[in-house]
């Protein structure tokens, strides 16, 4: 007669666990999106997590399109892009989405070239000719004008973009909409734009593998992804005139016209900035969020991860090469998160 008593006793004690683990599993935040900011996302992911045990995060790295058309389904709980979402996708949601800035970084114009010391000058209009076809050779004489005294070969230019849909291309697509009328008229802006020459990648890790890998090849990467794997980029020529390199100082200064005349919602282009050191291909990131709800404990762990990122997460932007908010857009965005609602209890 022990055996069965032993028996249930084991089986009592073992679904006396599995129920007290069930109970106190953390609970899975799911999100999606940019991969513009997935250096910083996930480093956030994983200090809040230790912080934070009772929550753990699931974020898929696809792009801002997946990301807002995810949110857009309810397939997540947290959406990220680049580009702010179109007055269009907002109507077409169903409910009302926030847009919260995380971070502010920079999208680079990389460039594999053998043989070439130094580094590459370029201005709008002649980036645009290139993303167009129209310049095919790096020893073109619209390149050679703005890197006099340097000595470039005469190799053909591979041009590398995003083949998915990407806030990356949004930012780039942006600023060339603003410096180059012949690009506004004839590509324009958007996640998804149809190239007229190049080779796709998907995600900055793609389009980074390609440059890599393609000899005379020229694309558009966030600047984590150009420094980590030791890819040359281009100076730009700014709003103002000047010579600038992609930096922490050049993002911020193309940040502070938009951040002491932020809209309401959020959304803004800081791409072409004024000011003499502004960068001039720089863009705020979002997270993305329904206004209300559908899960209270979701809800509820959702806002207290975006206080969160808002003020002690911004410490951790500098190291991966991301921006800090500034103060007046962390206000605002706090304001708009006491917004969120939640079901009732």
């Amino acid at each position: 007669m022990r055996k069965p008593i032993v028996a249930a006793a084991l089986f009592a004690l073992l679904g006396a666990l599995s129920l007290y683990a069930s109970s106190h599993a953390a609970l899975l935040i799911n999100g999606a999106g940019a991969t513009f900011p997935y250096p910083i996302y996930s480093k956030w992911f994983d200090i809040y997590a230790k912080q934070v045990p009772e929550v753990k995060f699931n974020y898929q790295s696809i792009g801002s399109g997946g990301g807002i058309r995810m949110l857009s389904n309810r397939t997540v709980d947290i959406g990220a892009s680049d580009a702010p979402m179109s007055d269009e996708q907002l109507k077409a949601a169903p409910g009302k989405i926030l847009h919260f800035p995380s971070v502010i970084g920079a999208v680079v114009i990389a460039y594999n070239l053998p043989g070439f010391s130094g580094t590459i000058k370029l201005d709008g209009p002649t980036i645009a000719e290139i993303f167009m076809g129209k310049i095919t050779k790096w020893n073109d004489p619209k390149i050679e004008a703005l890197n006099s005294g340097t000595n470039l070969p005469a190799t053909d230019i591979v041009v590398a973009h995003r083949s998915d849909g990407s806030g990356s291309s949004y930012i780039f697509t942006d600023y060339l909409s603003k410096v180059s009328p012949a690009w506004a008229s004839g590509v324009g802006k958007s996640t998804a734009v149809k190239w007229p020459v190049g080779l796709g990648g998907k995600g900055n890790e793609g389009v980074t593998a390609l440059v890599q890998q393609t000899p005379g090849s020229i694309g558009y990467i966030e600047l984590i992804y150009a420094l980590t794997n030791h890819i040359p980029f281009a100076d730009l020529k700014n709003h103002d005139g000047n010579w600038v390199k992609a930096s922490l100082e050049g993002v911020t200064a193309a940040a502070q016209g938009a951040a002491a005349n932020m809209p309401a919602d959020l959304r803004v282009s800081i791409t072409d900035a004024a000011g003499a050191s502004a960068y001039p291909i720089s863009s705020f990131t979002y997270l993305l969020v329904f206004q209300q709800q559908s899960k209270r404990d979701v809800g509820e762990q959702v806002k207290r991860f975006i206080n969160w990122a808002l003020h002690e997460g911004q410490q951790y932007a500098p190291p991966l090469n991301y921006a800090p908010l500034p103060a007046q857009v962390v206000e605002l965005a706090d304001k708009q998160l006491d917004t969120i609602q939640l079901p009732a209890k």
